[in-house]
């Protein structure tokens, strides 16, 4: 969840490495700091806060803080609070070693104990120090840097992303991966490591993914991979294929807002080339040799967190009602410690836009242990899971650096639709039927396009409640999980305090909370349930709730029982959720806007989820 980069090479690193950290900020913003190796001394800068306030204090230092080797770190906190003493990098005790840190060492006390015995004070309240103690020990037996972090890191327990300096070999950077992304990047003369390619792509399409196990040595000539036993790996260099655009605000105030009009276009691209509208069919060329797993399978199991966890829910929905296949949705932080039922015959879809979430990866690993068939849909190519994984899809949404998911969302939700048309095609569907639904898969981009030209009763939406404490979203169906990523989106942004429920279970308990101060948005198409969702609405209009409508353009009904309505067109019921999570992307936004938040990097959250 911290973001990484590094440089060795023939430049000045400092501005290198603090514009790799403004684009990795979306994945750890409590802190932030920067390492470099000059006149056989490590000099360190750090500072809470923003990167900008790690810049500001840089600015101050006269032009002297330069170097051609360095590291630099965004935070995300998990061991002592974000402070300017617990951000990183870190120095072991003799300041001759210093390391940044993505993931938590979980045995970091026991070693603490041991160091503190033998004589090692400690400055922070951080598990990465122990590690740079640790490796500074090793360091004294070893005479090796490389050898000294593969000593000490077979002595942890845990997860990392690690970058590691020293003013005894002031030529090299050593970096290790065990559940926590690096690359490397490949430059002419110069080279790079990084969390994610975002930060790097300025200066080099060229990259090598680390795997688990595997430590690098990186100096300006090249780099070597080995595994912690030192046994050498090979790496092939692949180019990273997005561009530099795709990581700018492009004119937009935020990233949020810009992904949420490039809906249209993402959804478009899950689609390409996959969709076949006139054979009413879909070839997904990342599960054709599983497909017969698939069509026999026992049960279809969807694991996944947070807003994947919601797209997952909506797959379920389609996947039963369309395709005739149990399934199953799983948080995918519980999954493996029930010891779950799982084996041949079952298959496992993992939901994750960064293809890093430790909980999901963890599941992956837990299921294909049991014999189980395990396929990805992820965001990111090259991602841990989209290579532990059989087989998957990738969902083509591009870049995502709003820490709140939206194109993601509406993506995942997309592909899910496309492996249901799919599945029933091969299962029995007839084309006529399969024409019907690919059509209006085909409709949904332009769809939702409409949605975004006007949003103006959104924005009036997000004034008239921007000072309410609570929400309420309710759904049914397969808009039942539209409430719950409602819900979400609106918490993370905006910090107001907001619920989704299934709209029927709304009587059983939170109807005691409905009063005249209390919004409630209900998404409500016009389909076969409309009906039971109005008999809800008369149950919060009879306790005085304010009622907000996501409603069909069609509706003409919907006006004299909704205060606030909210129109989106018509389109298949199980394709709904993709229609009417648009408003609700756009209410969340507005709101934290009115509110002064930060809508891209609200607090306490970051965007790839690394630890359990």
């Amino acid at each position: 969840m911290c973001g990484i980069v590094g440089y060795i090479g023939p430049r000045n690193c400092v501005p290198i490495i603090l514009e790799g950290l403004k684009r990795l900020e979306y994945r750890g913003y409590d802190s932030a700091g920067i390492a470099i190796v000059n006149n056989g001394r490590i000099t360190i800068e750090k500072r809470a806060g923003k990167v900008i306030d790690l810049v500001n204090k840089i600015g101050s230092n006269n032009g002297k803080f330069a170097a051609t080797l360095g590291m630099g770190h965004t935070r995300w906190a998990t061991h002592g609070e974000p402070n300017d003493v617990n951000a990183h990098p870190h120095f072991d005790l003799d300041k001759e070693i210093s390391i940044i840190h993505n993931g938590i060492i979980e045995n970091y006390q026991a070693i603490k104990t041991k160091l503190l015995r033998e004589g090692h004070t400690f400055v922070s309240a951080t598990d990465t120090e122990v590690l740079a103690h640790l490796i500074g020990e090793m360091y004294k037996k070893t005479g090796s840097l490389s050898a000294a972090v593969r000593y000490a890191l077979a002595e942890i327990e845990g997860t990392y992303g690690l970058v590691v300096l020293s003013t005894h070999e002031p030529d090299k950077i050593v970096a290790a991966r065990k559940g926590s992304p690096l690359i490397l990047g490949i430059g002419d003369g110069e080279n790079f490591v990084a969390s994610d390619a975002s930060a790097i792509i300025e200066h080099t399409r060229q990259v090598v993914y680390l795997e688990d196990g595997e430590v690098a040595e990186i100096t300006t000539s090249g780099f070597r991979t080995m595994t912690i036993d030192d046994v050498a790996t090979q790496k092939v260099i692949q180019e990273v294929t997005f561009e530099l655009s795709q990581i700018e605000r492009g004119g937009y105030d935020h990233f949020m807002l810009k992904e949420i009009h490039e809906q249209p276009e993402t959804i478009r691209n899950a689609m390409r080339g996959r969709l076949m509208v006139e054979e009413g069919d879909v070839k997904l060329g990342g599960l054709s040799h599983v497909m017969d797993k698939l069509v026999n399978a026992r049960r279809i199991i969807i694991t996944a967190c947070g807003t994947s966890w919601h797209a997952g829910l909506v797959g379920e929905y389609m996947l039963e009602q369309i395709a005739k296949i149990p399934t199953e949705v799983e948080y995918a932080s519980e999954f493996r410690y029930r010891n779950p039922i799982v084996g041949e015959g079952d298959v496992l879809f993992l939901i994750s836009q960064s293809g890093e979430t430790a909980d999901t990866l963890a599941a992956l690993r837990e299921a294909k242990g049991k014999g189980a068939t395990v396929l990805g849909i992820v965001n990111v190519v090259g991602s841990s899971i989209a290579r532990e994984s059989d087989g998957g899809v990738y969902v083509h949404a591009g870049p995502e650096i709003g820490v709140a998911s939206t194109k993601a969302f509406t993506s995942q939700l997309t592909v899910l639709a496309l492996i249901t048309l799919m599945l029933a095609r091969a299962k029995g569907m007839s084309k006529a039927d399969g024409q019907v639904l690919a059509r209006e898969l085909d409709t949904l981009p332009s769809k939702v396009a409409r949605i975004l030209e006007d949003t103006t009763s959104v924005r009036a939406l997000a004034r008239e409640f921007k000072n309410t404490k609570n929400f309420l979203y309710l759904g049914r169906g397969s808009n039942f999980p539209v409430a719950l990523e409602g819900a979400l989106k609106l918490k993370e942004i905006s910090y107001i305090h907001a619920e989704g429920y299934p709209a029927a279970e709304m009587k059983h308990g939170p109807i005691a909370l409905i009063d005249e101060n209390m919004p409630v948005v209900v998404v409500v198409p016009r389909d076969g349930i409309y009906d039971k969702v109005v008999s809800n609405i008369q149950e919060v209009r009879a306790r005085r709730g304010r009622i907000v409508a996501v409603a069909n353009e069609d509706d003409n009904d919907i006006d004299s029982m909704a205060e606030f309505v909210i129109r989106v067109p018509r389109t298949y019921g199980f394709f709904g959720p993709i229609l009417n999570i648009i408003p609700l992307q756009l209410l969340s936004y507005y709101i934290a806007v009115e509110r002064g938040t930060n809508v891209d990097q609200p607090r306490n959250l970051a965007k790839s989820v690394t630890v359990e």
